[in-house]
């Protein structure tokens, strides 16, 4: 498995659009902490970004050593609103950008059943240039439930379009994110996203779903017990032979700084990948 920072981590939770440090930094932080590889999103780099800002950040890239494991290219996808799925309608400048920084994969977003049909075109396309599209297990989407994802990936039916299995955001939705859930979506998943949570009814962050509605819990660092069962989860994606990124997908918790939060969660993902 390769192990990927999302550069989410040198952003607030909920203000995604202004990173804290450069991506200069950001990618020494991830050399110096054994990632492998940068999730990219438009907090760094975009398709507003400009040719020689993706330049930069090729160039970045190439002297710290990393790969890019996937990009989100706009901020519409990001806050996962009524706009995020505009990008399946006109996917040329997201494939050109992923082209041009050597990333395999774009996350999109899609909303609701009339939205299948531009996936499918999308999908066509990026195949033409053999990158993927993912969608992420996600809140107020057609990926919700797992029963959900299921019937939208058959309905798309295109070998490159998959998913970001997440198992928080399953978490959220009440569905069961182990064993059973990775067998059945196996063939479709492409990433692996990370962030973690206490549920609870006091929780400091209240998210709504179409399915459980709203839903409250506390963040918590990957790295600290009491939330998400990453034992299961690893269990789960060894086997079903899951061999691709797996993607620390949360900003820095209180407390902690990025580096210290990135050190720590990448030694703990280690051995549970090892």
């Amino acid at each position: 498995m390769q192990l990927s920072l999302s550069v989410r981590i040198a952003e607030e939770f909920l203000s995604k659009e202004k990173a804290s440090m450069s991506l200069g930094e950001l990618a020494s932080l991830a050399n110096r902490c054994g990632y492998q590889a940068l999730c990219m999103r438009a907090s760094q780099l975009g398709i507003q970004s400009t040719a020689d800002q993706v330049a930069s950040a090729v160039a970045c890239m190439d002297v710290n050593g990393l790969a890019v494991s996937m990009i989100t290219g706009d901020f519409d996808t990001v806050y996962n609103n009524d706009k995020g799925p505009s990008s399946l309608t006109n996917i040329t400048p997201y494939l050109d950008l992923a082209e041009k920084i050597g990333a395999p994969r774009i996350r999109v977003a899609l909303k609701k059943e009339s939205d299948v049909t531009n996936a499918q075109r999308a999908a066509d396309e990026a195949s033409e240039r053999k990158i993927q599209l993912v969608h992420q297990c996600h809140t107020l989407s057609l990926f919700e439930t797992v029963e959900s994802i299921e019937s939208t990936l058959k309905a798309i039916n295109r070998s490159n379009f998959g998913l970001v299995y997440e198992p928080a955001n399953l978490e959220i939705c009440a569905q069961d994110y182990g064993l059973s859930t990775l067998e059945r979506l196996s063939s479709w998943i492409f990433n692996v996203y990370l962030q973690n949570q206490i549920l609870t009814p006091r929780g400091a962050v209240t998210l709504p779903t179409r399915c459980n509605g709203d839903v409250s819990f506390d963040l918590i660092s990957i790295h600290t017990s009491g939330g998400i069962n990453y034992d299961n989860v690893f269990f789960g994606l060894k086997s079903i032979g899951y061999d691709g990124p797996v993607t620390v997908h949360q900003s820095a918790q209180s407390g902690e700084t990025p580096e210290e939060s990135a050190k720590r969660t990448a030694d703990f993902l280690r051995g549970l990948i090892n």
